[in-house]
């Protein structure tokens, strides 16, 4: 099977032990620096990506499936820098992968120092995502994913946080098919988390999103436009 690591980083100060985690499972491994303000360094066994400025979490993930298609792999499985994401769970979305498919890590949020927002978030994001493919979808917020290299020609205008959405849907649309997985994660203490969601800016861009797929799942039930 052919898929690769990637992680999108960005100002994560436990990006070298989110890196080491991984290596140790001796998974093939891209890192997409998102334009930290630290320049990045790893072992030869880690082909860094650098972006000389921050373009976004969907960037970053473009641009590790940019990479990961000139090193002739089919499909890449994007984990987060924060800690989150455990490299004991990547072996559960190995196995469940299919040949173009969108495998989801569907966090079991019954663990310790879950926020309620972040419970919140998932929940209501679902239900967008639900009308906008008519799919049941645990976890729509979760980094955790593989995708398949054919997301390179979707259509896809967002590049930060609503990235993760718009793909979803744009997969769907073309008849992709979509794989939950049940996955364990690990959430921080209070005083430990990193985050660069903008409750302000990201929230206003996922709307956006949003409308914009509810529009075009509308259009395409009307048969007024083309999948």
């Amino acid at each position: 099977m052919k898929i690769c690591i990637v992680i999108p980083v960005y100002n994560s100060p436990y990006i070298n032990e989110v890196v080491e985690d991984v290596l140790s499972y001796k998974y093939p491994l891209i890192v997409v620096d998102d334009g930290s303000s630290e320049k990045l360094c790893f072992s030869k066994d880690v082909e860094l990506v650098s972006h000389k400025f921050n373009m976004g979490k969907g960037e970053a993930i473009l641009s590790g499936a940019k990479k990961a298609k000139e090193l002739g792999y089919e499909a890449i499985l994007t984990f987060d820098g924060d800690k989150q994401h455990l490299s004991s769970q990547i072996s559960k979305l190995l196995d469940a992968y299919e040949k173009d498919s969108i495998v989801i890590g569907n966090r079991n949020f019954e663990t310790a120092n879950v926020p309620e927002s972040s419970k919140f978030g998932r929940k209501f994001s679902n239900f967008w995502v639900y009308l906008e493919t008519f799919k049941h979808l645990g976890d729509t917020q979760s980094g955790l994913r593989i995708y398949p290299l054919s997301i390179l020609d979707l259509n896809i205008k967002n590049r930060r946080f609503d990235f993760e959405i718009e793909v979803l849907a744009l997969h769907s649309y073309r008849g992709g098919k979509i794989i939950d997985v049940e996955v364990d994660c690990y959430y921080p203490p209070q005083e430990e988390r990193i985050t660069h969601f903008d409750k302000f800016y990201d929230n206003i861009r996922l709307t956006k999103a949003h409308t914009k797929l509810m529009i075009q799942r509308y259009l395409l039930l009307r048969g007024w436009l083309w999948e």
